[in-house]
């Protein structure tokens, strides 16, 4: 059990990081702090993946870290880029890490993305681990910090539960979206954008565009949590004449949630679109909004201000530097509020202007039902977001919607006419779901009534696509129990969000292979050819297997992931399409593992399935309106002339013109006359009005080519300042190259002058060597001569001394025979023997002589130390016998008689071991031979000397 002065540690490890982009001038330093204390990593290289390899660690006791629980102190870690040269510091992004996350136990490292990115092209993360650990240091006790036991992690609260990324899902049925668990985010709130006014838009119009094209009206469009949204296009460019339009979207959630969500968020981008060019855009940041959303029970949450428009980095038309009062701003504001709160002041921060809100659908955009010859375009909601560095295209025309007011009316409209006609509730609802062809039924697909009319714009380019799948079998199950086997799969890119389910359930048991019935599904969709082939190599189609079982919950056995980039390399063939027009067909079969849920590494299935893609060609249909089905064409007013009743045939004849036929077209032609002159009148207005609106038409657009000329004159005006700078520049240079041209003449002749002068000392350098070189060529000649010569005198001088000397060894070779065979050579050789012998004893004599006494030295000087180590022995005892006391006499004389007898026992030994010595050394002397060596007489004195001693 912990003792109640433990002290603990808060270890956070900054690992590295990822997705940042090189930039050699810049140092990133990840600095955090905790409980008003900063701590910083050292700087790192501002690379892809810098490597902080960091700890900090901050010191608490259980007490101070269960207050700070229950306070939820977050640990926020904010990332700097530090500029080398100027030493300048920003900010990257940040983190907030939560302390109720840390235990004690050692968790894996996890990724966290940076949130308010300045890089908005890859989102930054760090891999970043956090530990609570026992500090062992002893440390004094504190009187503020007195420690508890570890307490569990509270339940209950839905910020501990989130996802690292949190997404709004939409729900259909009740027109909102969902952000974060249903059961703890109940709260409504609504979203809204307003686009309230522009000013300077001309100067982002290129000179090359053609203004008088058809179509060339002006709108802004932006994307809200996936829903695409324009404005009342505009002409005027000079002033924009269009009303504040307010999009509101209604978001269920909590407070803490919503505002995690919108740190989330990444900036919303605000484009300015003419037809299906893009002008420019502006990027409005949500992360802000979320800084200040944290009153909204009182007063709305709110981000306005006028943002300057940018042109796209990938368009050759670049907007000069311009003064601030000349620079293309587009005013927005972004307000978040709950739903019960009243939005009065909302309008008021926009203009004066009226403003028309605009009621987001309530389904995700998806292609409407096709008829017989128009195929709709599908978007895809699921796909992943362009790179900002090339902005998303606009819609090639902007949808037209209704405003709230005109919703209410046409709900109230419709249900009027339902209660009158006795219409079902399935007449009233809008067609949303993509035509899709299965032999199975799919799951889900409610839609609900849309006040707007939302217009799908197809481009011309677009074709018409038919993609079938057919799950032919599944078999080689691993599991050991049998399942009740069905399949399930959605993809949203081909219009609809419903997923697609096999039906009936098929009985699969292990190491069986069972055939999937009526799993064939078709879909026709419109797309472009390179945003099909995007789609199909990135986002793969996931099959889920699952295990019906009528005790229990359906349980997810595992996934199959389809790659729909294998049926783009498959071989097309042609075919001939129902409408008569050939089209391109592509399929692929294979057969692909089952891999289990919760571990995806581990095999349980294997699927077999055949998926087709037909290209039908170039779409027709350009444009769909999803409208109501009950919406009634205009009625037509027809008259019906009432005229008297017919005389009967008994009566008088009657002339001509009072007969009932002439009176009927008498009426009829002075009606053709008066519709004749009604008609007239209605061109007459019609030509003034329209020769009004060429007029008015006529002067918009000579004031905008005003306006683009001035804007051409400035720009020239700017061109003609750099023109100038660099003729000056030119001049400059010319002159300098002018100087440097002569002196690199000068130069030159300096160094031909060298050369030549270095060239004819060379040639007389060389001239003098090679005629000494002759000279002493001539004279080794001379001397190689003199050698030859008196090397043929030598060989011939050693040839004769070899031959005397062969001469001479047989004669001394017959000499030596001749000496040997007398006897005075035999005994001077043995005299020779003899006197080396006695030479040899002579020496040897003479050592054992030096040896003899060098002995009598060394035993000199051991009965000296002997003598002198006894002496001082007993100094040292009679010292030791005047400090004791009286008492211990007896003790002290029996202890040194028994010192005494020691001292004669040792000195017996040691007299034995110089008597075996001694007997030892005359033993060597006996078998060595007669030598003078320690005379018997002085062996008894030494042992005399010693035992008296």
């Amino acid at each position: 059990m912990a003792s109640k002065t433990e002290q603990l540690l808060i270890v956070v490890s900054v690992l590295e990081g990822r997705h940042f982009p090189k930039s050699p001038r810049l140092s990133l330093v990840v600095q955090a702090s905790f409980d008003g204390e900063q701590l910083a990593t050292d700087p790192v290289e501002h690379r892809e993946q810098p490597q902080f390899s960091t700890e900090l660690a901050w010191e608490l006791d259980r007490r101070t870290l269960h207050q700070h629980r229950l306070q939820r102190t977050p640990i926020k870690l904010q990332c700097f880029a530090i500029d080398s040269v100027s030493k300048k510091k920003e900010m990257v992004g940040y983190i907030v890490l939560d302390l109720r996350s840390v235990q004690e136990v050692k968790q894996e490292p996890r990724w966290y993305s940076l949130l308010s990115s300045k890089y908005t092209k890859q989102r930054p993360a760090l891999l970043l681990s956090m530990v609570l650990e026992n500090d062992t240091k002893p440390s004094g006790p504190s009187p503020d910090r007195s420690k508890a036991s570890k307490a569990p992690p509270r339940q209950g609260s839905p910020t501990e539960l989130l996802p690292d990324k949190l997404e709004a899902k939409l729900v259909p049925d009740q027109g909102y979206h969902q952000v974060g668990p249903a059961d703890d985010c109940a709260d409504m709130f609504v979203l809204s954008v307003t686009v309230a006014f522009a000013t300077k838009l001309e100067q982002l119009v290129p000179s090359t565009m053609k203004l008088s094209a058809e179509g060339s009206e002006f709108f802004f469009y932006y994307s809200l949590l996936g829903n695409d949204i324009t404005s009342e296009p505009f002409h005027n460019l000079l002033s924009p004449d269009f009303e504040p339009e307010r999009a509101s979207l209604r978001i269920r959630s909590s407070k803490a949630v919503l505002h995690t969500f919108l740190s989330q968020q990444p900036s919303l981008q605000v484009h300015l679109c003419c037809g299906t060019h893009f002008l420019g855009s502006t990027d409005v940041s949500l992360s802000a909004l979320s800084a200040v959303s944290m009153d909204l029970e009182n007063k709305p949450a709110t981000v306005e201000g006028v943002f300057v428009l940018q042109p796209p980095k990938c368009s050759k038309h670049t907007v000069p530097a311009l003064p601030a009062d000349l620079q293309p701003t587009v005013g927005v504001a972004v307000t978040l509020r709950r739903e019960d709160v009243p939005s009065q002041s909302l309008g008021k921060s926009e203009g004066g202007g009226p403003q028309a809100d605009i009621v987001c659908p309530s389904v995700p955009p998806t292609s409407v039902t096709p008829s017989a010859e128009q195929r709709p375009c599908s978007s895809s909601p699921g796909r992943k977001p362009p790179d900002s560095s090339a902005p998303p295209a606009p819609p090639l025309s902007p949808p037209s919607s209704h405003t709230e007011s005109e919703a209410e009316s046409l709900l109230e409209e419709l249900q009027r006419r339902k209660e009158k006609a006795g219409m079902a509730a399935a007449d009233l609802e809008v067609p949303v779901q993509l035509h899709t062809q299965s032999e199975s039924a799919a799951e889900g697909g409610a839609s609900s009534v849309s006040v707007s009319a939302p217009k799908v714009a197809i481009p011309s380019s677009a074709h018409h696509y038919c993609f079938s799948l057919d799950l032919r079998s599944l078999g080689k199950l691993s599991l050991t129990h049998p399942i009740i086997a069905t399949l399930r799969y959605s993809y949203q890119f081909f219009g609809s969000a419903a997923p697609i389910m096999t039906n009936p359930p098929v009985e699969l048991h292990r190491n069986m292979e069972v055939s999937l019935p009526r799993s064939y599904c078709a879909f026709d969709f419109a797309a472009l050819p390179q945003q099909l082939q995007d789609t199909f190599l990135r986002v793969p189609l996931v099959v889920e297997v699952w295990h019906r079982d009528s005790s229990s919950r359906d349980q997810l056995i595992g996934r199959a992931s389809i790659q729909l980039s294998h049926l783009l390399r498959a071989e097309r063939s042609r075919f001939l399409a129902s409408t008569g027009e050939q089209g391109w067909r592509q399929t692929h079969h294979d057969r692909i593992a089952v891999f289990k849920a919760h571990c995806p590494s581990e095999k349980v299935a294997e699927l077999s399935y055949v998926v087709t893609l037909q290209d039908l060609g170039l779409i027709k249909a350009t444009e769909v309106v999803v409208s109501e089905s009950s919406q009634n064409e205009p009625e037509r007013a027809t008259q019906q002339p009432s005229h008297p009743a017919a005389p009967t045939p008994a009566a008088a004849p009657v002339a001509p013109r009072d007969t009932l036929e002439y009176r009927t077209a008498l009426e009829l032609e002075l009606w053709k006359e008066e519709q004749e002159d009604l008609f007239d009148d209605q061109l007459r207005k019609k030509e003034l009005s329209h020769m009004r609106a060429l007029a008015e038409e006529w002067r918009r657009r000579d004031r905008e080519r005003e306006a683009l000329v001035k804007k051409k004159e400035m720009e020239y005006n700017l061109l003609e300042e750099q023109l100038q700078k660099t003729l000056s520049n030119l001049e400059r240079r010319e002159k300098q190259l002018a100087e440097a041209e002569l002196e690199t003449q000068r130069l030159q002749k300096e160094l031909r002058a060298e050369h030549d002068l270095a060239q004819r000392e060379l040639q007389e350098a060389s001239r003098r060597l090679q005629e000494e070189c002759s000279h002493r060529v001539t004279l080794e000649r001379d001397k190689v001569r003199l050698m030859e010569e008196e090397r043929a005198r030598l060989l011939q001088q050693i040839a004769d001394g070899e031959s005397r000397c062969k001469q001479l060894e047989k004669e001394f070779q017959v000499y030596r025979e001749q000496q040997n065979i007398r006897p005075e050579f035999r005994l001077q050789s043995e005299i020779n023997l003899l006197t080396l012998e006695k030479v040899e004893l002579e020496r040897k004599l003479e050592s054992t002589t030096k040896s003899k006494l060098h002995y009598k030295q060394q035993w000199g000087r051991a009965l000296k130390e002997l003598a002198r180590f006894k002496q001082r022995e007993q100094e040292n005892a009679m010292n030791r016998l005047k400090k004791q006391q009286a008492e211990l006499e007896a003790m002290r004389r029996r202890y040194l008689a028994t010192e005494e007898k020691d001292v004669v026992r040792q000195d017996r030994q040691e007299l034995e071991d110089i008597r075996n010595e001694l007997n030892r050394l005359k033993q060597q002397d006996d078998r060595l031979g007669p030598r003078p060596f320690l005379p018997q007489l002085l062996v008894p004195v030494l042992v005399t000397a010693l035992t008296s001693t």
